[in-house]
């Protein structure tokens, strides 16, 4: 466990902020929603819980901070894969199963950030779930777009924004995979088996 205990005058006011919400994730991380109190981050921070206050004004405050940054991040790492994945024409197999090792690739870095993102644990504000929707919403538009050619020749999608939801979906469920069971999920397992599904979508590309 990293515990970060800087005196708050070594710290500016965005410091210190940023400093509570890693410490706030650090507690869901290690323990969930539930554990996570005013006295609890204060303690950690090596700060008194006036500080905490001063910052977020409360506990609820802290929480959708600390959704609001995390759910950022996520947002982020996907928009960095996604354009990618849009450069090549068609949207094709390869391509995408780039995309899918990138996005896989960026749940192994950060697995706290994305059991927020993907496995919202019992205790999680309601904001979490809004943030998950706006910003899967927003990636199922751009990869409705990718697929919309078609995954090969021939190949073109009849329905692009549900071709989308289903492999967004796929893609999901492999990230979770990875996050609970690493050893028997490894990234390199879930893009071959990705390959396969893939080319059972692409005529004369198998």
């Amino acid at each position: 466990m990293n515990q970060v205990t800087h005196s708050r005058a070594r710290l500016t006011g965005q410091q210190r902020r940023e400093q509570l919400l890693d410490v706030t994730k650090e507690i869901v991380g290690e323990q969930g929603f539930h554990a996570v109190s005013i006295e609890a981050v204060a303690r950690r921070a090596g700060i008194t819980r006036p500080v905490v206050y001063e910052h977020f004004g409360d506990l609820k405050g802290l929480l959708e901070a600390l959704v609001a940054r995390e759910g950022a991040r996520a947002l982020a790492q996907l928009a960095a894969i996604l354009p990618r994945v849009r450069s090549a024409e068609g949207g094709g197999r390869e391509d995408l199963l780039a995309g899918l090792r990138g996005y896989l690739e960026a749940v192994q870095a950060d697995p706290v950030t994305w059991r927020l993102v993907l496995m919202p644990a019992e205790g999680a504000p309601a904001v979490l779930r809004e943030t998950i929707t706006a910003g899967r919403d927003a990636v199922v538009a751009a990869l409705a777009e990718v697929v919309r050619p078609g995954i090969g020749p021939g190949s073109a999608s009849p329905d692009p924004a549900l071709t989308a939801r289903m492999l967004s979906a796929t893609a999901d469920e492999a990230a979770r995979l990875l996050l609970t069971d690493p050893a028997e999920y490894p990234i390199d397992r879930l893009i071959a088996h990705a390959d396969w599904v893939l080319g059972s979508l692409s005529p004369g590309r198998r």
